[in-house]
């Protein structure tokens, strides 16, 4: 198993190579004081195998070795994991091939002597860029995961797990479906996935949106029309109902649906027939109809503006899809594959995520939901949505500890979620021993359920 195949090992150890016992000792002493764990190797060769083995944060290697050059280590790591950080240390004669090796991807070199300052100081800078890359390596897994189960159901919160779950099975039952869910929440992601993990998969899937169409319209785009049935009817047109013969009829905004139509749609789902405008052919339907709303339905019927009868006859599953505030561990998640997206339609580098972006989108209740995380996503791939995002220290009132405390937590939250609450990796992600974390931990009075 390859360092970029397996789990990234810890993000604060690092591997320092030199044939020189003392160099090692005095080295080692020097990164351990400033908390760096360390792992000292007399010659190339074992310490590729304890890379191999236990992925470390970080290679320092002497270019001068006796069994296999540090040039030829740099490359042998490369091949393995590219982003695995490698600093060279140098004679005098060596420092055009470290500057060569540096354009090829090493971290950095240090030529001797060196003050122990500085190889703590690239030390710090390698291991934060490593501890990033692990960071995106975990959340791109995870992404993939969901990706894999369903790309229309990203998301790694248990109120996803259950949805995508509970969709899988209704799919398999056939039966008509009332999908609640706000706007942008992906009310037609779901009736789409009810399609084609049915059995009617292989038949068309037929959407129509009901407040989207003058009332004057609506009738003859669902029930259809023969040539002559109304001025204008030149030609017999297949309504929507029809065209989804054998499949599934999705219709959005079912709460827009005027109610004189109500009535006739009714009638179709209890005979599952329809009878086209200019005509008293009725037809038989075999297709399942999947209704969404952004609205209670009940209430509407209680209030006069939905038919009673229809919602009962519509009302036979229930799908209520969680508003994007109510997995909040899914936002970050699903920002990063909306940027990935939309860098590659837009030919551009994916925009750095900087701190004030998380902490927007930490806080922000995104009342689009998904649909407006995404377009933020777009305006950020663009350098346009700059203007959205507050510094990090103005995003909450409070004293200034308050404030400390909330950002603390919150991070602290997030980092958990993002290691599946493995507090280890999740400190080792923060840069913190894990004593100190699970201190934090305790005085946030944080628990399981609150990153689980």
């Amino acid at each position: 198993m390859s360092v970029q195949e397996g789990a990234g090992g810890s993000a604060e150890r690092v591997v320092f190579i030199d044939d020189e016992a003392d160099v090692c000792r005095a080295n080692r002493q020097s990164l351990e004081l400033d908390g760096f764990m360390v792992e000292t190797f007399g010659a190339a060769e074992p310490a590729l195998a304890a890379i191999l083995a236990d992925p470390p944060g970080l290679v320092v290697t002497d270019v001068r070795l006796p069994d296999l050059d540090g040039i030829a280590l740099f490359g042998r790591i490369k091949a393995i994991d590219p982003e695995l950080p490698v600093i060279l240390i140098t004679g005098h004669g060596d420092i055009r091939m470290a500057v060569g090796a540096m354009r090829d991807g090493a971290y950095d070199f240090l030529a001797k002597p060196y003050p122990a300052e500085s190889l703590v100081v690239s030390a710090r800078r390698a291991l934060e860029r490593r501890r990033l890359v692990l960071e995106n390596r975990s959340l791109r897994a995870r992404l993939e995961a969901a990706v894999e189960e369903d790309p229309a159901f990203l998301g790694i919160s248990p109120e996803m797990v259950r949805l995508r779950r509970l969709v899988r099975e209704v799919a398999q039952a056939d039966v008509d479906v009332l999908v609640f869910g706000e706007t942008g929440s992906g009310k037609e992601v779901v009736a789409s996935a009810l399609h084609r993990w049915s059995r009617r998969a292989g038949r068309n899937f037929v959407a129509m949106n009901c407040g989207a169409l003058p009332d004057s319209v609506v009738e003859s785009e669902l029930f259809g029309h023969e040539a002559g049935a109304f001025t204008g009817a030149l030609k017999r047109r297949v309504g929507r109902i029809e065209h989804a013969q054998g499949g599934t009829l999705f219709l959005d905004e079912i709460e827009s649906m005027p109610l004189g139509l109500q009535v006739k749609l009714l009638r179709v789902l209890q005979e599952r027939a329809v009878e086209p405008l200019g005509t008293n052919e009725i037809r038989p339907i075999d297709m399942r109809v999947v209704a969404a709303t952004k609205v209670d339905l009940g209430q509407a019927a209680a209030q006069g503006t939905f038919r009673d009868d229809l919602y009962h006859r519509l009302n036979v599953i229930t799908i209520a899809i969680p508003p994007l505030r109510d997995r909040r561990e899914d936002v970050m998640l699903l920002f990063q594959e909306f940027l990935t997206r939309a860098a590659t339609r837009f030919g551009r580098e994916p925009a750095p995520i900087t701190p004030a972006v998380r902490e927007h989108l930490r806080r922000h209740d995104w009342p689009g939901n998904v649909r407006e995380l995404g377009h933020f996503a777009e305006r950020h791939a663009l350098g346009l949505g700059q203007h959205e995002v507050s510094p990090p220290e103005a995003a909450t009132a409070g004293t200034l500890a308050e404030q400390v405390d909330r950002f603390e937590r919150g991070l602290i939250r997030e980092e958990l979620i993002m290691a599946g609450g493995d507090v280890r990796t999740a400190a080792e992600s923060l840069g913190t021993p894990r004593k100190t974390l699970y201190d934090k931990i305790a005085r946030h009075s944080l628990t399981p359920t609150d990153y689980r």
